[in-house]
């Protein structure tokens, strides 16, 4: 296990290297063109890595490459297609270590506990084995059906889990230290929800119990089902099931092959998640491809399934009415709205430019309101550098965090995502946002009422504010706060500071190198080292290299 443990600290340390001197040290001597053409590459080969290790050791690893193989929306094909065989491949346990454990939790062999058990796995994932089985007569006459699927865990996997939560918390220990992460969010706190959605993990009775609660959640749903719970054969580390294998929602032939419209599958599964989210409150948090299957129901119909309920997440009342806002500011395109619900959601930085915040929204609406992902991708790139370009200090200072009860929550959309981008490259988000937005704001869900009397509070709340709001204003104006931006300006002051840098970097050159001489010559290999520095001072003053 020690060895295991430095394994997985190695790599994340060797990653986190590459990634500061590649991103951070290079573009410094004015190298950001050299560093962007290897870019994908390099990911790339960093993914093949991660695989690698990840297929090995198992565990917790693989969650983390099942959650970066599914963000087809985000990263790039050649990078997520490295880790695609993270939801599926994983090397199975044989089956003689995991019969002994079987029969130990059920408390019966297994010739009496099934009327036949399949020893081959049809399914072997990071923490646990999926095997099929049929259950005996008597017991399947009162259950209604004889196969089912028995879920075992890992032997061992307890001692696995422990190391690897061991390893994260180091790593969130190191993130905490680089500011660039710390500012943005509580990486040890993170680890922790994550420890503790872990440990749920391996306890198949809390999993039985989540998958209960889904249920009766949507017992009216018609294209939204989920196993039956087979308790007389279920323990801690044994859960068995109802058998509802059917077609993996990312396999698009099989799909198109059975009659279903893949589209008609990526908007239903984007309205039940929502629905999930922000009506219920209780959402699955891991939604994988490898978790969901498909089933085509009379002649024009289909049903999703979703499996594996152990990674489950719950936002309370406040917050839930906190995102029904944020979502139906988005759906209204009002930008004050947007911002006023990232703040009280927690995922704005304190010191965060609101107004400036406030025209970027403005800006994203007027020009990709209710834009796909494709057509996105066929945006000329001119058009995105132009925005950057006017809102550069608002991207230079990045004023987003992460709050750690969001964890699951952006697991949760994020794997969304890529489903359905894989199930429909021109799949809108917005075509699932909006109507489910409009329902919220006609009286549908729960607590909407509620919420929506929350919104009229706040808008009291605003007007009565205003006072104190231009008092602000003034404030800041008295204290030299607030300031007019003339471009042309700044591009002087611009040049005129680069001329200063750059005559101070040469005294400094100038310095560093004649010290290295004199202690070469005096046989100090101190000599060498700063003979050497100087050169990239030496080159950027005389203007080969380029600071950003």
């Amino acid at each position: 296990m020690k060895a295991r443990y430095r394994r997985i600290l190695r790599f994340a340390a060797l990653a986190l290297l590459q990634t500061w001197w590649f991103e951070l040290a290079l573009p410094k001597f004015g190298l950001k063109r050299f560093v962007a053409r290897g870019r994908l590459n390099r990911f790339k080969k960093l993914a093949r890595k991660f695989g690698v290790l990840a297929l090995d050791l198992g565990g917790l690893i693989i969650k983390a490459g099942q959650f970066a193989s599914s963000r087809l929306d985000v990263l790039p094909e050649a990078i997520t297609s490295e880790l695609e065989s993270l939801q599926d491949e994983v090397s199975p346990v044989p089956f003689e270590r995991i019969r002994p454990q079987l029969e130990s939790e059920l408390g019966l062999g297994l010739d009496i506990a099934f009327a036949s058990f399949d020893s081959t796995p049809i399914a072997s994932a990071s923490l646990g084995q999926v095997y099929r089985a049929e259950l005996s007569e008597s017991l399947a006459s009162d259950l209604g059906g004889a196969k089912v699927v028995v879920k075992a865990l890992r032997p061992g996997i307890e001692e696995i889990v422990e190391v690897d939560l061991k390893a994260l918390r180091k790593v969130g220990q190191w993130l905490s230290r680089i500011k660039l992460v710390s500012r943005r969010t509580d990486a040890p706190a993170l680890v922790e929800e994550f420890a503790t959605v872990s440990l749920q993990e391996i306890d198949y009775f809390h999993e039985a119990g989540n998958l209960e609660r889904f249920k009766l959640n949507h017992q009216r749903e018609a294209r939204v089902d989920s196993p039956v719970v087979i308790w007389e054969r279920t323990g801690k580390r044994v859960l068995t099931l109802s058998d509802v294998s059917a077609i993996k929602i990312s396999d698009v032939d099989a799909l198109l092959a059975a009659g279903i419209n893949p589209n008609a599958v990526a908007s239903e599964l984007a309205r039940n998640t929502f629905e999930q989210i922000f009506t219920f409150g209780y959402f699955h948090a891991d939604p994988h491809p490898g978790n969901i299957f498909v089933s085509k129901v009379g002649e024009n119909d289909f049903k999703i399934t979703y499996i594996d309920f152990g990674m489950m997440g719950e936002i309370n009342d406040e917050l839930r009415g906190g995102l029904q806002r944020f979502i139906i500011a988005l759906v209204s395109r009002d930008a004050r709205a947007c911002v006023v619900s990232m703040q009280k959601l927690g995922v704005l930085l304190p010191s965060a430019d609101t107004v400036e915040l406030e025209r970027a929204i403005i800006a994203l609406f007027e020009r990709f309101g209710g834009v796909g992902v494709a057509e996105l991708t066929q945006t000329d790139p001119e058009e995105f550098k132009q925005l950057a370009l006017q809102f550069s200090d608002l991207l230079r200072t990045l004023p987003f965090q992460l709050p750690e009860d969001f964890l699951l929550l952006f697991r949760s959309i994020s794997l969304l995502s890529g489903v359905t981008s894989a199930l429909n490259r021109d799949f809108n988000m917005w075509d699932a946002v909006d109507p489910f937005a409009r329902t919220l704001l006609n009286g549908g869900g729960n607590n909407t009422i509620k919420a929506i009397g929350r919104e009229a509070l706040s808008f009291a709340t605003t007007v009565a504010g205003l006072p104190a709001r231009m008092d602000s204003v003034l404030t800041r104006i008295d204290q030299g706060l607030v300031s007019v931006r003339l471009p042309e300006v700044e591009k002087v002051v611009r040049r005129l500071n680069g001329t200063t840098q750059r005559i101070s970097v040469s005294i400094l050159a100038a310095a560093i190198f004649i010290g290295g001489v004199f202690l070469r010559i005096n046989g100090d290999e101190l000599g060498n080292w700063l003979l050497f520095g100087s050169i990239p001072l030496a080159l950027y003053a005389v203007g080969i290299f380029r600071l950003p």
